[in-house]
């Protein structure tokens, strides 16, 4: 999107970062729209435990915010002004927005794999500004159209629905592929949800919060676990889990990446098996690969999405799947409710999916 800055006009309004745990809704520029771009008018967003972590810490990983950013990257609006030379998408439309701007010049975006373009450009990710805002410009091609049964809620859950589907194309889930999800967050739940999309014939999911567990069995989960934080405990909730599962472990997701999570995923999972880390807890980890590697266990990573909007909207509009009971707390665009919204989702427990409507 550019970096953009403060305006003076106050026509535009946007939920600047300004520094750890300060933000604060201020005047937003709007960079100039360019001929293959369109503006936005933001009517839903929703918190990402990434947006809470630069709130409280200034920092996600090696990204630092060290100049104020506007927050936010999961979103839908609709369309106020398009481009000279657009013609996927026209004024009025609704559309859900794909966050990242790949260079579409370098050997990963010409080879399929712009998500991992060393010079993407990224909602929310420093320096570039995010949509918690009243209006945004982005790249048409990143602007897809919502079907006529789908919220705009919905529209902008299909970024954190999209990291499941990645992450279930990446394990080639299918109809024969017994999944383990290991945390029970908004991303092991979307996991759940798009495995179970795939056609995968049981799921069972771990997580040390019960009230979340209980979620994923609403949404599906055939066995539900509660696990402790304790590495000496590994042992025996793995035989709970290959208890549960009944057969092997085909695929474990590990949607935390802990050194515990992890090893829990390692040693639960059948030999010739796959282990997907999803989660990006501890930068370094301590896990027993090599008696992993002896069952050949294979281990494959991701990083955000590819290509994956126009699945996620076939699967929420034909019903396959459906992420509205993932929205637990809604908040408008407000100073107040701003700070009360992110609160709300940094505590977690009954919080879900957060969602701004704006």
């Amino acid at each position: 999107m550019g970096k953009g800055g403060i305006s003076g006009d106050g026509e535009n309004m946007a939920a600047w970062l300004l520094g750890v745990n300060n933000l604060k809704i201020q005047p937003y520029k709007l960079p100039a729209l360019g001929p293959n771009d369109v503006k936005i008018n933001i009517k839903a967003v929703g918190i990402c435990g990434s947006d809470v972590h630069y709130l409280k810490h200034g920092r996600c990983g090696d990204y630092m915010v060290t100049e104020p950013m506007v927050i936010g990257h999961e979103c839908a609006g609709i369309v106020a002004e398009v481009g000279s030379e657009v013609k996927s998408v026209v004024v009025g439309d609704r559309v859900a927005l794909e966050p990242g701007i790949g260079c579409w010049h370098c050997s990963q975006c010409k080879g399929g794999s712009y998500n991992l373009c060393p010079d993407m450009k990224f909602f929310a990710t420093p320096p570039i500004h995010g949509s918690l805002a009243n209006q945004v410009v982005h790249p048409a091609e990143l602007c897809f159209k919502l079907p006529e049964n789908l919220s705009l809620e919905e529209g902008a859950m299909c970024e954190p629905l999209s990291v499941g589907i990645h992450a279930c194309r990446r394990a080639n889930v299918g109809a024969e592929t017994t999944v383990l999800i290991v945390g029970a967050g908004p991303i092991g739940l979307v996991t759940l949800l798009a495995a179970r999309a795939y056609g995968a014939p049981k799921v069972v999911i771990v997580d040390v919060d019960s009230h979340r567990l209980s979620v994923a069995k609403k949404l599906g989960a055939d066995a539900i676990i509660q696990v402790s934080t304790k590495s000496e405990d590994i042992g025996n909730e793995v035989e709970q889990i290959q208890k549960a599962m009944g057969v092997g472990v085909d695929v474990t997701f590990d949607c935390v990446g802990f050194s515990k999570t992890m090893t829990t995923a390692l040693n639960a999972t059948t030999s010739g098996g796959k282990v997907c880390l999803v989660g990006m807890g501890h930068n370094e980890m301590s896990v027993p690969l090599t008696p992993a590697a002896a069952r050949e266990v294979d281990i494959v990573g991701i990083f955000r999405y590819k290509n994956t909007w126009p699945t996620c909207l076939e699967l929420l509009s034909s019903g396959k799947i459906d992420v509205k009971p993932l929205i637990t707390h809604r908040f408008g665009f407000s100073q107040s409710e701003v700070e009360e919204a992110f609160e709300t989702s940094a505590r977690g427990s009954d919080a879900i999916k957060v969602m701004f409507n704006l």
